[in-house]
């Protein structure tokens, strides 16, 4: 079965450099995050990878990620696409006046709902900017082939930073299946473990990094609930149409996710400060032969 990756980029600034945080290599070799994750998706049998991203960051993007990565794909027989989100991309809706000036962009909802006609297989969607690991694109990919809703799901100690707080969305889970998730900000590690305004947090509890499994159907579930949450809107500058809060209303309406867990560490550049504790673990992953120097040499063509 063909499996797609979706990859939310849109959130790259206009300028490269300057610390964008998507393009920062984090290894010797000057690979960024996004490599590692094609790496893994296409070992692990996807056979489209979708970049979702703006107009106005297209040719930097082309140039300095794009064609270097379409040029891996095609010797591995794995179709790339650009999607573009964009802010004045949505219909008209009672109210739409009041969205005037609206800088913020509409959510990870809204970025999929950029991928209509280009997501012609059960998919998922992962961030740009964080390492996922190997078992959570293999448990992912096998799970596509059942064409339902799941979630690959973190343990929390695995995906804090030594630099301050991070957002988690904690999962509840019974018998394998998702339940609810709420959101979490401010997660800071501890010395014994991790709290959130003062209230302590069970470590070992699963988390959603916006790692998401999707039948192809998921698509016509965006469009019929993006108007609805435009016409719904409590604040026109800020409210946004996000991937957890789509799937808390449709666990709601007894729609089942399956959560697949992941012991794999995260990895992301949150602060400035983590830049280096990143790049020394790639470094170890290297080290341990996770990974080659020649990254995509393991891959075969």
């Amino acid at each position: 079965m063909n499996k797609t990756l979706a990859i939310l980029a849109a959130g790259i600034g206009s300028r490269f450099g300057g610390g964008i945080k998507q393009l920062e290599p984090v290894d010797d070799h000057g690979h960024i995050i996004i490599d590692y994750s094609i790496h893994d998706a296409i070992a692990a049998g996807f056979t489209k990878i979708v970049f979702i991203i703006r107009h106005d960051i297209e040719k930097d993007f082309r140039e300095v990620i794009g064609n270097r990565i379409e040029k891996v794909c095609a010797a591995h027989k794995v179709e790339v696409a650009y999607a573009f989100q964009e802010l004045s991309d949505i219909p008209d809706f009672a109210g739409k006046e009041k969205t005037a000036g609206r800088t913020k962009p509409w959510g990870t909802g809204h970025a999929v709902l950029a991928c209509d006609g280009l997501l012609d297989s059960p998919f998922c969607v992962i961030n740009a900017d964080d390492y996922y690991g190997k078992e959570g694109f293999v448990k992912a990919a096998q799970f596509l082939d059942q064409e339902e809703y799941g979630l690959v799901g973190y343990v929390l100690k695995n995906t804090l930073s030594d630099n301050g707080g991070v957002t988690r969305g904690i999962c509840s889970v019974q018998d394998g299946k998702l339940v609810g998730i709420k959101e979490t900000k401010n997660i800071i590690k501890t010395a014994d473990g991790a709290e959130a305004d003062g209230c302590a947090i069970d470590t070992e509890s699963l988390v959603s990094m916006n790692f998401w499994c999707y039948p192809q159907g998921f698509m016509e579930v965006l469009k019929k609930g993006f108007p609805v949450f435009l016409e719904n809107l409590s604040d026109p500058m800020k409210d946004e149409y996000l991937l957890p809060i789509i799937a808390d209303g449709m666990l709601k309406e007894g729609v089942a996710f399956t959560v697949l867990s992941s012991h794999d560490r995260w990895f992301g550049v949150t602060y400035k400060e983590d830049k280096p504790a990143v790049a020394n673990s790639f470094r170890k992953l290297i080290a341990d032969e996770i990974y080659k120097e020649d990254l995509y040499g393991d891959l075969g063509c």
